[in-house]
């Protein structure tokens, strides 16, 4: 059964509020979201019968206030006793202790990741609404999430494996995607390359990014070994109009149909062995697009957990604090849903 907070003043909290500058960033995120209407949804997750748990506003404050900080589960609760303002943001008095760290482990498999995607969409047309998403200029790219996984003890137990039938040149047990799934503990993830010198074990994450504030309105995370065309097609990743900016990774002749299906203009710079190279359209291209690969530098490439959905959950709260990151900095209103 869930809780709901107790509106009741609790001790000390004229206290609390006074030790929370008005300047702070958490009162800046408290009154940009209406947490109760927002999370409204998610109440039918909890049954009605049985024992309290955890108000929701405060758990999912706690799973936003870990992706806002980088914080591990043991840190959040950490951080929870002795940060005042992360007490306040999330509701907690001062005199209150807040919830073991194997509760967010709990309620990130409840909201799971389909209930977390629908916030997500709901966020953004919102942003959408307040008119923060222009639509004319998108950009979609892709970068590695490395899986959380001891690579070297997967590749023992591979060659190891006398049963292991696949074999290098020398006719030796090795692990490639075709059996990873067999002895990684993550058995989603996919080795995945750039390039002829970036290789790694784990997920892609592909962003969509309407460039008129930098605000991600869509991503996906598929198996590092999906290429990024496959990705744009497969994913739906092409915006409903305007012009899309993608890298070469992205040239091939089914992103080209695809993006003329959807009516959209292209913007995708292109390799150097097609008839379309045209080397300053290209360069123009690339310093309009530039502006905005930093949104995945701002990112972890790190995988806090294992398996393709929990990535995704990894990702989408990623994605959500990003935004709202971007709102408090560009001075949105508060949004309405």
């Amino acid at each position: 059964m869930l809780k709901k907070e107790d509106p009741q003043l609790k001790m000390y909290d004229d206290l609390l509020e006074s030790l929370v500058p008005g300047s702070h960033v958490y009162r800046k995120l408290s009154s940009l979201i209406d947490f109760s209407t927002f999370l409204a949804p998610l109440e039918s997750r909890y049954s009605k019968m049985g024992a309290g748990s955890e108000p929701l506003t405060r758990g999912f404050k706690g799973l936003l206030l870990q992706f806002w900080e980088d914080l591990s589960d043991r840190q959040l609760e950490k951080y929870l006793q002795e940060n005042v303002t992360a007490k306040w943001f999330c509701g907690y008095g001062l005199e209150e202790r807040p919830p073991d760290h194997s509760y967010y482990g709990k309620l990130r498999k409840r909201i799971g990741v389909e209930e977390l995607r629908k916030l997500f969409n709901t966020i953004t047309e919102s942003i959408k609404t307040a008119g923060y998403v222009g639509g004319a200029f998108t950009f979609v790219d892709a970068s590695s999430m490395v899986a959380k996984v001891n690579i070297w003890k997967a590749r023992d137990r591979a060659i190891s494996d006398k049963k292991n039938e696949e074999k290098d040149d020398d006719d030796n047990p090795k692990m490639n995607n075709n059996n990873v799934g067999d002895y990684s503990p993550d058995p989603d993830a996919r080795y995945g390359c750039k390039g002829k010198n970036k290789f790694w074990l784990g997920y892609k994450r592909h962003h969509q990014v309407d460039m008129s504030q930098g605000i991600i309105t869509d991503v996906k995370v598929t198996g590092a070994d999906v290429t990024d065309a496959k990705a744009f097609v497969v994913e739906g990743l092409c915006p409903e109009s305007g012009m899309v900016f993608l890298d070469k990774g992205y040239d091939s002749d089914d992103v080209d149909a695809d993006i003329r299906q959807k009516g959209c203009a292209d913007g995708t710079i292109r390799k150097k062995n097609r008839k379309l190279k045209n080397k300053d359209l290209d360069r123009w291209r690339s310093s309009v697009r530039m502006p905005f690969e930093s949104t995945f530098s701002k990112i972890s490439k790190l995988c806090r957990y294992r398996g393709q959905d929990n990535v995704e959950f990894q990702a989408l709260m990623e994605a959500t604090v990003q935004n709202l990151k971007r709102l408090i900095r560009i001075g949105a209103p508060n949004l309405s849903f």
